[in-house]
């Protein structure tokens, strides 16, 4: 299937299910959908803590499962699929390479760079922090990269790092949003490594602008635009998203420690406590701003107090709080089991996006693939544009 054939295909799905992803059992204790799906909403309220597990953590498993429930989500999978890139092997250039960096993300740098096509086209590390995937390449192809960065102190860190490893890298401070860090695109290969939202937007339409020779991009955290909704890029798109759904497709717990998971239950389970608090002292729903992790080591009560003095609450005097924080984790299981519809939709949210950009790049005269470069338990954001400028 073509980019711009699949494209539609999601676009066509996702405006039709739009009140199953757009939707947030959060904010409604039933959203709309449940009146019109009750068999679904049922057998979703059902799951046991296993089967809820199971189903967060394997999202083919999810697919079969959803589809079962709503034949309108049958095609999801296939829609989805794209294929894995077949990485070449890699010599590892030695321990002293990786030290200081974590060891998912050296297994996610070594794992990017290993599914990279090699070009004849000067290196360009766009946003490259320390510049980690930038010398691993100058080492790989022994050729110099140019590591484009706005940080002062990572390129020094960087250069320093790059010296050591005896790699031909180059260092410049500069904003890529500005017409300088464009401008540096020109004649080259340009890799990019997890670039946000706005930075890989940037980058797309700068190196069509510069006539970028090729491209290699893994986006990540598309909600994090400058302004306003997401905007197709693509003149084959025409579906606008909300930042909500922006957020909902680089939600996951695939990667996840099980003390993170253990965190993310309790600080939802006593958000929704407190808001149930709040709901009995006759307020509607309103959103919470992030909270100081440190009082998820408090007792529910602590946490609430802590809570209401930031919020300006005033707390009833000797509240049930056993009664409120068993409300909250109710809520949670329940808002854990419904969210597991439009989690089904994460990935069809994330792939039209970056179809979205695949279909601009061929537009502009680039020869496109989209694959995998690796396991999502490696890195749920594993999708890997390439593109090579064929006009």
């Amino acid at each position: 299937m073509g980019h711009a054939r699949q494209l539609l295909a999601l676009e066509a799905l996702l405006r039709a299910q739009r009140p199953l992803w757009q939707a947030q059992p959060f904010k409604q204790q039933r959203p709309e959908w449940c009146a019109q799906h009750p068999r679904l909403s049922s057998a979703l309220l059902a799951l046991d803590d296993g089967q809820l597990a199971r189903l967060e953590q394997d999202e083919q498993a999810l697919w079969g499962w959803l589809a079962e429930h709503l034949p309108a989500l049958q095609q999801l999978a296939e829609l989805c699929r794209i294929p894995d890139t077949s990485p070449r092997t890699l010599d590892h250039p030695g321990p002293h390479f990786a030290n200081h960096i974590p060891g998912r993300k050296w297994q996610q740098i070594t794992a990017f760079a290993a599914a990279l096509s090699p070009s004849q086209q000067p290196l360009l590390e766009w946003c490259g922090g320390k510049g980690h995937l930038g010398r691993l390449l100058a080492w790989q192809y022994h050729q110099p990269v140019l590591t484009l960065e706005h940080s002062g102190s990572l390129c020094e860190q960087g250069q320093l790092l790059a010296q050591r490893s005896g790699v031909r890298q180059r260092f410049l401070q500069v904003d890529v949003l500005d017409a300088q860090g464009s401008a540096m695109l020109h004649g080259h290969h340009v890799v990019a490594l997890h670039a946000c939202g706005e930075l890989h937007r940037h980058l797309l339409r700068a190196a069509v602008a510069e006539q970028a020779e090729a491209i290699d991009l893994a986006p990540c955290c598309y909600h994090h635009l400058q302004q306003g909704d997401y905007q197709p890029l693509s003149q084959s798109a025409s579906l606008s998203l909300p930042r909500d759904a922006l957020r909902l497709a680089v939600t996951g717990a695939a990667t996840a420690a099980a003390r993170e998971l253990r965190l993310r239950d309790r600080e939802m389970a006593w958000k929704l406590g407190y808001l149930q608090l709040l709901q009995q002292q006759g307020e509607g729903y309103r959103p919470l701003r992030p909270i100081d992790k440190a009082w998820l080591r408090l007792d529910f009560a602590g946490f609430c107090q802590q809570l209401a003095a930031r919020e300006g609450d005033t707390l009833p005097t000797g509240p049930d709080w056993a009664a409120l924080e068993q409300l909250g984790w109710q809520r949670q299981g329940e808002t854990m089991r419904l969210s597991l519809v439009r989690q089904g939709l994460r990935r069809a949210i994330e792939l039209y996006l970056v179809l979205d950009m695949a279909c601009y790049l061929e537009e502009q005269g680039y020869r496109v693939s989209l694959g995998i470069f690796c396991a999502t338990a490696l890195s749920p954001r594993n999708l890997l544009l390439s593109a090579r400028r064929v006009a």
